[in-house]
């Protein structure tokens, strides 16, 4: 079983092709450091923004951003998941709300990428709801779909073509999320 998972794996590898290098990502989190430092550093606030990054796609994405950031903040996460083990659609699933407060907060909202936009926006909402004063959206990366989005990034670290991307937190059937790189399939698999 285990050997088929690995050339599964291997496959989907194999079928891809880098698009944006570690030197480009790196760059891409700086810039939208250097935006938000921009934004938020602001001396004598009395409440400091609240971080959310959003489990499991954000991860590496939030890891890298956090050390590049200036201004105080607090740190927390949310797991909200839309597709559960399907590609597509389905019902909102809370699996880890904010502990920390966010009634009259500004809250920064890390995600891995925004697609559809839907999750992004019912995420917005839920917080809006439970009190947030203003959520903002940054995320690594933005699928260029020539679609109208429900809702729109304020800090973009890199656009993506319309295709199936992998890499820098963004996976496949839960695998590749730890590449370096971001690549896009070359092959329907």
């Amino acid at each position: 079983m285990t050997e088929s998972i690995n050339a599964k794996a291997l496959d989907i590898l194999k079928n891809s092709e880098q698009i944006f290098s570690p030197e480009q990502i790196r760059k891409a989190i700086t810039d939208v450091a250097a935006k938000l430092n921009h934004d938020f550093d602001i001396p004598d606030v009395k409440t400091p923004p609240l971080v959310l990054s959003i489990m499991g796609g954000a991860a590496i994405f939030t890891g890298q951003l956090l050390p590049y950031l200036t201004f105080p903040l607090e740190f927390d996460f949310i797991h909200v998941s839309r597709y559960g083990n399907e590609e597509y659609g389905g019902e909102f699933i809370w699996k880890v709300i904010p502990r920390q407060n966010v009634i009259n907060r500004t809250v920064i909202v890390l995600d891995d990428i925004l697609d559809e936009g839907q999750t992004l926006l019912h995420v917005r909402d839920k917080l809006i709801d439970m009190g947030a004063a203003k959520v903002v959206i940054a995320v690594f990366a933005d699928k260029q779909t020539g679609a109208t989005k429900p809702i729109r990034a304020d800090y973009v670290g890199l656009d993506v073509p319309n295709q199936f991307v992998i890499g820098f937190g963004m996976d496949i059937g839960g695998f590749w999320r730890n590449l370096p790189d971001i690549r896009v399939l070359t092959k329907e698999l």
